[in-house]
């Protein structure tokens, strides 16, 4: 924070340009976390220079690239040499500083801008959910995985509450951020020669359908890694926890089945719908009820139960409260068989007569499920 001088217009200017620089702070600190993702990934990270050399690679730049109030504050700053390094870092890896700083500069303007004009504290409402506010703004994606599974997580997160105590629109600051750093992603890319954006992955196909529909899920989705895939989705390990004892008392007496159910490999996407629902205002503990409801999940070979109990969760999830109609999906086999791509060509025409509901329908896109409200459950 500036230090008052007892000119008000000079204080309320050196408090937004400090301000300002926190916005560059936030900006570098998730570029940086987007380059030591991209890089991690390719087992090709490399640490920062050190301090003094990063200042002089990068100090002439900054003021010639950024407004002059906001360099001088910026080099001023007791943190300089640390953004130094943090810019140095992102030229090693490709990032041209020439139309990265410009940017960033654009967004220290419209913060300074807007803490200048603002006249009064914006109202608040006490203690913001940070990573809830991250999953709601930033889309499914590299940028939104490296922010959250950096170890500067939580420093980001501070960063952000003090932005929004002093006026600045943190939801914009995000979105601002978001596309420098998915051009970050790209040039960190490039360099390891890799692909600019995901392929999609085996887990993200076979996940289309009911169990994603409406949810926003990552092309590289891992089911494989139940860490990495609860960070995809932006599940905390505290709202993970809370899921998971929902389904527990939604079950009582039933802790086998809800064990099967919570170590089930799709349990993710079980997670998010939950926390989907949740930030719509839908109360999900009504729905997980329906689970004892209808215990048709219990009929089939044991060995399936557990991928049972994730339809059965799904569905009872989806479907309207005032919807009774039985969660028990009746499968046409004949035409299932018609469609499958592994079905013997020879075969196709005994099943030809037989055509299944929605035929030519693309599931995860189309079948679209009840748009819930956004809040909190009740």
């Amino acid at each position: 924070m500036a230090t008052p001088t007892g000119d008000p217009v000079g204080d309320a200017a050196g408090e937004a340009v400090q301000t300002s620089i926190m916005a560059v702070r936030l900006a570098l600190a998730i570029a940086d976390a987007v380059r030591r993702q991209q890089q991690r990934k390719q087992d090709a990270e490399e640490e920062l220079p050190p301090a003094e050399q990063a200042v002089n690679e990068t100090a002439a730049e900054v003021k010639t690239l950024v407004p002059p109030d906001i360099s001088a504050a910026l080099m001023t700053g007791a943190d300089w040499p640390q953004m130094a390094q943090q810019l140095a870092g992102l030229r090693r890896a490709g990032v041209d500083l020439g139309e990265f700083l410009p940017r960033v500069g654009e967004i220290a303007v419209t913060v300074r801008d807007a803490v200048a004009a603002n006249t009064a504290r914006v109202a608040e409402e006490g203690t913001r959910e940070w990573e809830r506010m991250l999953r709601e703004t930033l889309p499914a994606g590299p940028v939104r995985e490296a922010i959250l599974s950096s170890p500067t997580w939580p420093d980001i997160a501070a960063t952000m509450a003090r932005l929004d105590e002093r006026g600045a629109d943190v939801r914009s600051i995000l979105a601002s951020a978001h596309d420098e750093g998915v051009g970050v992603d790209t040039a960190v890319a490039r360099v390891l020669a890799a692909d600019a954006a995901p392929a999609t992955s085996r887990d993200a196909m076979l996940s289309y359908g009911p169990l994603t529909t409406g949810l926003d899920i990552p092309k590289d989705l891992d089911l494989g890694n139940r860490a990495r895939a609860l960070r995809q989705l932006a599940i905390s390990p505290a709202e993970n926890e809370r899921y998971g004892r929902w389904i527990r008392e939604a079950m009582p007496g039933r802790e086998r089945e809800a064990d099967l159910l919570l170590s089930a490999r799709q349990w993710p996407l079980v997670a998010a719908r939950m926390a989907h629902m949740e930030s719509n205002d839908v109360p999900v503990r009504e729905h997980l009820n329906r689970l004892m409801q209808d215990t048709s999940w219990e009929q089939g070979p044991k060995p399936q139960l557990g991928s049972r109990l994730v339809q059965a969760a799904n569905d009872a999830l989806r479907r309207p409260l005032g919807d009774a109609a039985a969660s028990r999906v009746t499968v046409n086999t004949a035409a299932a068989r018609a469609q499958s791509a592994t079905l013997d060509p020879t075969k196709h025409q005994a099943a030809k007569g037989t055509t299944p509901a929605e035929a030519g329908v693309t599931p995860h896109r189309q079948q679209a499920g009840p748009a819930p409200t956004r809040g909190k459950t009740r």
